[in-house]
């Protein structure tokens, strides 16, 4: 009783990075502009509100910079 092996070595695809789904930046897309026309038209109307909804905007504006920076990293 003879018996071969295989001995050729198996390649595996590489695993595929996550796509980012078109829909949901269009979802972050619209969600984005609603809060910042909402913001602006608080500033406009209440304008004791302009200062701490500056300072929040301004910690929130680094914030999503560095969500942004790390979901580009995430996707290479």
């Amino acid at each position: 009783m003879s018996t071969t092996i295989d001995q050729t070595p198996q390649h595996q695809p590489a695993p595929q990075p996550p796509s980012t789904d078109p829909v949901l930046l269009l979802v972050v897309g619209i969600v984005v502009v609603l809060v910042l026309g909402a913001t602006g038209y608080l500033c406009v109307v209440h304008r004791s509100l302009a200062g701490p909804i500056g300072a929040v905007g301004g910690v929130a504006s680094a914030l999503a910079a560095a969500f942004g920076v790390a979901l580009a990293l995430r996707r290479r």
